[in-house]
């Protein structure tokens, strides 16, 4: 190689454009289009936890589970908060419902399958709540392995699934304990403020404490900053702490606030369907990138 040929290759190095940075201050990382898969099964459970409400847990399983089918997966949703709020994003009403998720965990002659609903949004279904199921969290008290009684359920139907998302209550009671372990992996959906950002030490203390007595392989997939404003220093401080707290296990995809958001629940569809070109409906077909990346969903 010539004198002046490598000066070119060293002055087309310095000039090559940084990669630019996201909200999370990292480069931002283009996540390939996951391969389509070859069958379905078993699935990968994740629980959706945080007993902090709104902080777009619902909106964030609803929307994320969309993107996942959209790239071939087949997803459960488990609504596991007896608000029912999961089962009316698809346009149910939780209170006209006979079969529930409720019937299930209580009822062994009720097989899981016969609760489950199509949701109208292709390769997703639904197993619905209604405010039945805040009666289990007393019931539970008494059973025998009251920790594993979502786990047996859904071992069932595991097989036909790829991922199932449960959407939990805003609480640490026993019903969250369930979905902790049923669950391989947590999504801590958190919104972008201080008091946020406090709630979570007490969520990973619960966490921690499945982990070594219930569910030793339950994970961490990641942290997901949500309702996120770039214009407020607010905002990016508290996902510069939580980067502090904890590290890469923040997603790289941030949520930004945008009121799309409540007009796609208020038409029940997923904003991916609602919405299909709007940056939010692009920032959970990211989401649904990382996660397969990271190795959190197949």
């Amino acid at each position: 190689m010539s004198e002046e040929q490598g000066s070119s290759t060293r002055t087309a190095g310095l000039l090559r454009e940084p990669r630019p940075k996201g909200p999370t201050g990292r480069p931002l990382t283009d996540f390939p289009v996951p391969a389509p898969l070859e069958g379905h099964g078993p699935a990968r459970v994740i629980a959706m936890v945080n007993q902090k409400g709104g902080v777009g847990k619902t909106t964030s399983t609803i929307n994320l589970a969309a993107a996942l089918a959209e790239y071939g997966r087949k997803v459960l949703l488990v609504d596991f908060d007896p608000q029912g709020a999961l089962s009316a994003g698809f346009g149910t009403n939780p209170h006209e419902l006979d079969t529930t998720v409720y019937n299930v965990l209580m009822d062994r002659k009720t097989d899981i399958r016969d609760a489950i609903m199509d949701t109208g949004v292709e390769n997703v279904d639904l197993l619905p709540a209604n405010i039945d199921l805040s009666a289990a969290e007393v019931q539970l008290v008494n059973e025998v392995a009251r920790e594993q009684v979502l786990d047996r359920a859904l071992r069932k139907v595991a097989d036909d699934y790829d991922v199932i998302l449960i959407d939990c209550q805003p609480s640490l009671g026993l019903l969250t304990v369930n979905a902790l372990t049923a669950a391989h992996g947590v999504i801590i959906p958190l919104t972008a403020e201080f008091f946020a950002l406090r709630a979570v030490a007490l969520l990973v203390e619960t966490i921690e404490k499945v982990q070594d007595r219930l569910n030793p392989s339950l994970q961490i997939d990641g942290v997901l900053a949500t309702m996120y404003d770039h214009r407020t220093l607010h905002s990016r401080e508290v996902v510069g702490r939580l980067l502090e707290a904890f590290g890469d296990k923040v997603f790289e995809t941030v949520i930004k606030r945008t009121i799309k958001f409540a007009d796609a629940n208020v038409a029940a569809e997923p904003i991916t369907s609602y919405a299909s070109n709007h940056p939010g409906a692009e920032a959970y077909r990211n989401l649904a990138r990382e996660l397969i990346s990271r190795g959190g969903a197949p």
